[in-house]
């Protein structure tokens, strides 16, 4: 009975694992795209800024040319009808250019202004002032991290009351974003954990973690369970190396992935940059 226990267990655990995998896959291959897209409008605001730099040599050479022929007729009147046409039709097209420049400058910037926001909200939310909580973004993705010292006792996975108030943060982001998926990663440092019988290894230690962190979640805070993903990474991705008691507090951590819907989280600035960029 027990070894299918554990078959079930890996093979549920592997199911998880492949279909996290697949998600970041998604990530990143969308990501490269949007990457292109970005090249490409660069390039394209690049070549706006170097025609917008013409046009006002442009501009200067017929107010000059004006400017001549108002000294050598003594008399304003004598401004040609084509030169002034001609200084309507580039401040025309400076207009134009500065418009596109703008527009373009605004799409570049559309990526970036999302995820601000979304890592604002979270800050506020959190208390990023703590300097046991990091957040930061990688590929459109928001990570929020969070020292273990704050969330469990040393070798417990029973999470603690102060840790129950800052997941209660948390959880009313997580709420405020119905469509967003968030993975809960346990993490640990490398000294080996004593088995209790329950537990055998720090990767069992970690998973647990992710589990009673996602309980609190759901059970205290009224998390929608289809939001979660529960996992644990061990002691095989640290931060920095395990070589000293400091390394070690910094690489035992509990990070919570916020990962958007793919298709929500960029298809705006698709839209943005495939209209500027035809």
């Amino acid at each position: 009975m027990k070894k299918v226990l554990v078959t079930l267990s890996l093979v549920a655990f592997l199911a998880t694992s492949c279909g996290t995998k697949k998600k970041i896959t998604e990530l990143e291959g969308k990501n490269k795209e949007i990457q292109d897209l970005l090249n490409t409008a660069t390039v394209k605001l690049n070549t706006c800024l170097s025609e917008k730099e013409t046009l006002t040599g442009q501009i200067d050479f017929l107010k000059r040319n004006n400017t001549d022929l108002i000294n050598n007729m003594g008399n304003m009147t004598t401004l040609s009808t084509k030169g002034a046409q001609n200084i309507e039709k580039a401040l025309e097209s400076m207009k134009e250019k500065d418009l596109k420049i703008s527009r373009m400058q605004d799409a570049l910037t559309k990526k970036d202004s999302v995820t601000l926001a979304l890592v604002s909200s979270l800050k506020s939310s959190v208390g990023i002032n703590d300097p046991d909580i990091q957040i930061n973004v990688e590929k459109g993705v928001v990570f929020i991290s969070i020292s273990d010292k704050l969330l469990f006792k040393s070798g417990s996975s029973v999470v603690t009351d102060r840790a129950k108030e800052i997941l209660g943060k948390v959880a009313k982001v997580v709420k405020d974003k119905p469509t967003f998926e968030c993975m809960v990663e346990g993490h640990t440092d490398n000294v080996p954990f004593i088995s209790n019988g329950v537990l055998l290894d720090n990767w069992d230690l970690s998973v647990k973690r992710a589990t009673s962190i996602v309980r609190v979640l759901t059970n205290d805070h009224n998390v929608n369970p289809k939001q979660l993903i529960a996992a644990g990474r061990g002691e095989f991705i640290p931060l920095v190396e395990n070589n000293s008691a400091e390394n070690r507090a910094v690489n035992r951590r509990t990070r919570i992935v916020v990962m958007p819907k793919i298709d929500e989280f960029y298809n705006m600035i698709e839209q943005e940059m495939k209209k500027l960029t035809k």
